[in-house]
């Protein structure tokens, strides 16, 4: 893990510089722009999943499985199992879009292994200025999928209860009431309701962009250990050791904040979809 050898901007400046996007402006004078690498790279890892997937298909067999098809079979086989224990519904599409976020998850966060410097110098050479891989670490990302995962909430609800009921239980839960009491607990459970509906969107996407971030502002620390250094110091051989060891060993924690991640929020997925299948 090498810092870049330009250190015009010093340890900020490489910081702030590692963590600008390659943007486009949506017009001149708009206050929001598209990140270019997110979506380039969220785009690659949903075509490695599916190319996966279809290989996985394909060599599929009956017999004694190699050991690429007996993970896949292992992973489904787990997934399936947590499903049916949270999702008391009857829907199909459940359980492979668990297994879809679950992995697509995965692919994004394992990015953030990739030396600091090794794309963002590739694309220096295309001149590209700003270029980061980690789409996860991108709040728009994450919050973006956090939203289809609202929508299919709202979606499954309907299905599962019919509008009318849907929509009643915005106003009868969870302060459950009879006869007169009904009335004026309708504004505060309309209320409520509202508040949990929008928390779900945060917590989800902001959990998993905040570890994310944090992870990949931790690897630029670590490269900042060597940065602008030369061979004639003593000093550069102790810091390069000193990264080596760092980088080791986050490296080592950090693969267990890529599943972990990943696996929280498919599990909150499942369980949100399972609760907005439920009759209160």
């Amino acid at each position: 893990m090498m810092a870049e050898h330009d250190t015009a901007g010093g340890v900020t400046g490489y910081i702030q510089h590692h963590l600008t996007h390659y943007t486009v402006a949506a017009g001149h004078g708009s206050f929001w722009a598209i990140h270019i690498d997110s979506i380039i790279f969220n785009f690659l890892i949903a075509l490695l999943f599916i190319f996966l997937g279809a290989l996985a298909a394909r060599h599929a067999t009956s017999g004694v499985p190699g050991r690429f098809q007996a993970f896949v079979e292992i992973m489904v086989d787990w997934v399936n199992g947590m499903v049916k224990e949270t999702f008391q519904g009857d829907s199909k599409f459940i359980a492979p879009l668990a297994i879809t976020i679950f992995c697509v998850a995965i692919l994004d966060n394992f990015m953030d292994i990739l030396p600091v410097d090794a794309f963002p110098a590739t694309a220096h050479l295309f001149g590209v200025e700003h270029l980061r891989t980690v789409a996860t670490a991108d709040v728009n990302t994450t919050f973006g999928m956090s939203i289809g995962v609202f929508l299919l909430i709202q979606y499954i609800g309907i299905k599962h209860k019919g509008l009318v009921l849907f929509f009643s239980e915005w106003f009868t839960a969870p302060f459950h009431a009879h006869g007169i009491w009904k009335v004026p607990l309708a504004p505060i459970n309309f209320v409520l309701r509202i508040i949990e509906e929008a928390v779900r969107p945060l917590s989800l996407s902001l959990r998993l962009f905040g570890n994310m971030y944090a992870g990949e502002l931790i690897f630029l620390l670590i490269a900042c250990f060597t940065l602008g250094a030369t061979f004639s110091h003593l000093s550069t051989y102790v810091l390069g050791v000193g990264q080596i060891i760092a980088g080791v060993a986050w490296t080592l924690f950090h693969y267990l904040i890529i599943w972990l991640q990943a696996f929280i929020f498919m599990v909150l997925t499942i369980v949100y979809v399972s609760i907005a299948a439920e009759r209160h």
